[in-house]
């Protein structure tokens, strides 16, 4: 009876090492670079899906929290902490009235102001944005009722900007402010969740924020 093949499991070729139904010359076998295919092709989807995904969660950190242009709105005397005054910036100069934008500008009224999370104490002048949360449509200031309307589908917000009845899944944007030699300066627009936790970069309307749905709608600069 004759002995039995001796085989090298550390040989470099597949039938040194003695495995079924191997080439001579083959290093590697069909259904190991099968396998390894397969594992490579998986590995590629789950990081096409989770790369985006922590990039949304992490990108929050490393943007900038200051804005990088300021524009005059009036002298601190032109505005008081009970009603709003509107007033016309620029969102995008490079493309001119079209760029242009209406928003309210009051004082900061401690009573009926809840703190903004994460900006520190709240700036000495409030800005609101007029594009509503829902869709986009412009609001309307009530000063009778102190709120803020949407006509186009019936939103409603507070005096603060926050939602009180209707489609809006957020309170209003806002925009930092700032007061240089006694005149009132608007900076960048950013969002607010229901907490009225600040987002750096404005998100598009009918973004959610609360909760994990803050990761899964990224910042817009440009919004």
């Amino acid at each position: 009876m004759a002995d039995p093949p001796k085989f090298d499991k550390k040989s470099r070729y597949t039938e040194g090492r003695g495995i079924a139904g191997a080439f001579e010359g083959e290093t590697v076998t069909r259904r190991r670079l099968m396998e390894g295919g397969a594992q490579l092709a998986g590995g590629m989807a789950v990081a096409a899906t989770a790369l985006p995904a922590l990039g949304f969660a992490l990108g929050p950190l490393l943007e900038e929290s200051e804005p990088e242009r300021w524009q005059d709105v009036g002298p601190e005397n032109n505005f008081n902490d009970e009603t709003y005054v509107p007033k016309v910036i620029s969102l995008v100069p490079q493309v001119g009235d079209a760029g242009k934008t209406t928003i309210y500008v009051r004082k900061d009224n401690p009573q009926k102001d809840k703190r903004v999370k994460g900006q520190g104490p709240n700036p000495p002048y409030v800005a609101i944005s007029t594009r509503c949360a829902h869709l986009g449509c412009p609001v309307r200031y009530i000063q009778a009722s102190q709120k803020f309307v949407c006509p186009c589908h019936g939103g409603v917000y507070g005096f603060a900007g926050q939602v009180e009845g209707g489609p809006p899944v957020r309170p209003l944007d806002r925009f930092y402010t700032r007061v240089s030699s006694g005149r009132v300066e608007v900076g960048k627009r950013f969002s607010l969740n229901s907490e009225l936790k600040r987002f750096p970069h404005p998100r598009d309307p009918s973004n959610h924020l609360d909760g994990l749905w803050q990761y899964l709608y990224p910042g817009r600069p440009t919004t």
